[in-house]
């Protein structure tokens, strides 16, 4: 993703299909409904990291379609079919989830993740992700933690 493509004053919220994410992507919905702002939601994907094994064809387009989907039933479940009280544009984009959202976080009034946490033990524990956002973004950032 370019960041050019977030508008200056887009909510950024980072969609993985998880709760928390969700959630993060309920509350973005609600603050851009009470600020006017575009709400700007991303899915990234990247190809795992396995020692000493590579794939047999390249998979990149299959893993972005898999992104899609998530972020297409994410957004529906949580915003509806259509939603027509929220200007909405989507991207979904190869690369760390960390970095993505730090690069578009460059030009964005606010940008919202969820945390999963990481267990029962570490639960308090904000998880790497958001931890990276809340460190380096260039925006103010809203951890929004959901439950399992």
């Amino acid at each position: 993703m370019d960041p050019a493509d977030v508008r200056t004053g887009d909510i950024v919220v980072g969609v993985d299909g998880s709760i928390p994410a969700r959630s993060a992507l309920s509350w973005a919905a609600a603050q851009a409904r009470h600020t006017g702002a575009r709400l700007h939601l991303i899915a990234v994907w990247e190809i795992p990291a396995l020692h000493g094994w590579a794939p047999a064809i390249p998979y990149d387009e299959d893993l972005a379609a898999a992104a899609g989907k998530v972020l297409s039933a994410s957004a529906r479940d949580v915003l509806g079919e259509q939603p027509t009280d929220l200007e909405i544009a989507e991207s979904i984009v190869p690369g760390h989830p960390a970095q993505v959202l730090i690069d578009a976080s460059a030009r964005a009034a606010l940008l919202v993740v969820g945390c999963r946490g990481h267990g029962t033990l570490t639960g308090a524990l904000v998880g790497s992700v958001s931890q990276q956002c809340v460190r380096h973004a260039r925006c103010p950032v809203v951890v929004v933690r959901g439950t399992w």
